[in-house]
């Protein structure tokens, strides 16, 4: 395609966003308005897909077997664009990592593309994805093929600093439950069994153990439930702790280690114990260069200043579920810096923050700059056979593994 062309698509692209976009910053406000928890996000997915099919997207919900999972397509393209939009809040903190601006800017670029989708061969689909913060909805949709047709996914995150190909940390969230016998703690305390103790030794264990940790790992966690009173020895404790490491191999080495911490405690008092995973494992991120390169031009173009790369790989954010997603499906994960002072994600300043200014023009930008990397993707011929090869390979290898009956 000859740059005129492709400079004329992109700005339309531009100008059908810009025209949207007081319904956009007000689809952001009116989500954030309204904060909802993991796999309850109900008002959200009604308010985000009311806008998708009234702009003439085919809606359906629920999907994967998630009561808040959603899919919103335009087009008949076979390169298929995948926008992934989020809108679970945080408990107490509300949007405070801005979730209400990435369904919006989700929503901002799709219809940004949607005038062009037949010109460039291209079929959107806005994937709604619950559960970000806790649970692994993109992990479950993931495996449960949503995903599978998608030639290349994207979405946008606010933070504190601009960035394209900053890494992330796999995760795994893992709750461990102790169980003793009550007692009088004054007058029998010798015929209890204290599973308060047991989750005490176990936090000293892993505090004693953080200074052995390999670089890039941590641990950190809450107590969920200590005890009903002070004068009953506890039969009962949990806590939930969230295991990070800079990739899966690493987690899985200290996810070893701390099992081992759990069980310390379970030995050291003779309380019985058991832990469980609350959430899918996520992976790091594994952002696809070409498409990094052509968001971080289209950033920039806009006026806005990422971080070098240099810069990004010293700047490790949190985990996302999305990295699961990058590891099957070319795709791509930025982050819009917004005007937070000195707030970071996941603190009530940072959730003030998501609905300033800076934060409706951060939708506005996140939507043009995903669109004019589909543009980018859809119209070099190069890109466009590499995306649409990784999606047959993808179902060739997914038939051979059912046609050995799930041996891969």
């Amino acid at each position: 395609m000859d740059t005129g062309h492709r400079s004329s698509l992109r700005s339309r692209c531009a100008r059908a966003v810009h025209a949207h976009s007081p319904a956009l910053v007000g689809l952001s406000r009116s989500i954030h308005a309204e904060p909802e928890l993991a796999f309850a996000e109900h008002e959200s997915v009604r308010k985000i897909t009311e806008v998708l099919a009234g702009e003439g997207f085919e809606v359906r919900r629920p999907v994967a077997g998630l009561d808040t999972a959603f899919t919103a397509s335009f087009g008949h393209g076979e390169l298929v664009v995948g926008l992934c939009a989020e809108y679970d809040a945080l408990p107490e903190v509300g949007h405070a990592c801005g979730h209400n601006v990435i369904a919006a800017a989700a929503v901002g670029a799709a219809i940004g593309l949607r005038d062009v989708a037949d010109e460039l061969g291209i079929t959107i689909l806005v994937i709604g994805t619950p559960a970000e913060e806790v649970g692994g909805g993109k992990v479950l949709m993931l495996e449960r093929g949503v995903f599978d047709p998608v030639a290349l996914a994207m979405m946008v995150h606010p933070g504190p600093e601009e960035t394209v190909t900053r890494p992330s940390r796999a995760i795994a969230d893992l709750e461990v439950r102790y169980t003793g016998r009550e007692s009088h703690a004054s007058s029998a305390p010798e015929r209890g069994i204290n599973a308060a103790d047991a989750l005490t030794v176990a936090q000293v264990a892993i505090g004693l153990a953080r200074q052995h940790l390999e670089p890039g790992q941590q641990v950190h966690g809450i107590v969920t439930h200590g005890g009903a009173a002070p004068n009953i020895v506890p039969a009962r404790t949990s806590a939930v702790f969230n295991l990070r490491a800079p990739e899966v191999e690493s987690l899985a080495r200290l996810s070893g280690r701390i099992e081992d911490c759990l069980r310390a405690g379970a030995v050291a008092t003779g309380a019985g114990y058991e832990t469980s995973e609350i959430s899918p494992v996520y992976a790091e991120l594994r952002p696809d260069g070409w498409l990094a390169e052509a968001y971080r031009a289209a950033a920039v173009e806009l006026g806005r200043a990422p971080l070098s790369p240099a810069e990004e790989r010293s700047r490790v954010s949190g985990s996302t579920d999305m990295g699961n997603v990058t590891h099957v499906v070319p795709g791509i994960h930025p982050t819009l810096a917004l005007d937070c002072g000195d707030a970071v994600n996941h603190q009530p300043e940072f959730a003030a923050a998501c609905v300033s200014p800076s934060a409706d023009r951060a939708v506005v930008d996140g939507a043009v700059a995903m669109a004019w990397t589909a543009v980018a993707a859809a119209t070099d011929s190069e890109q466009r056979t590499r995306l649409l090869a990784d999606v047959a390979g993808r179902a060739a290898a997914s038939r051979k593994v059912a046609a050995t009956g799930g041996a891969a």
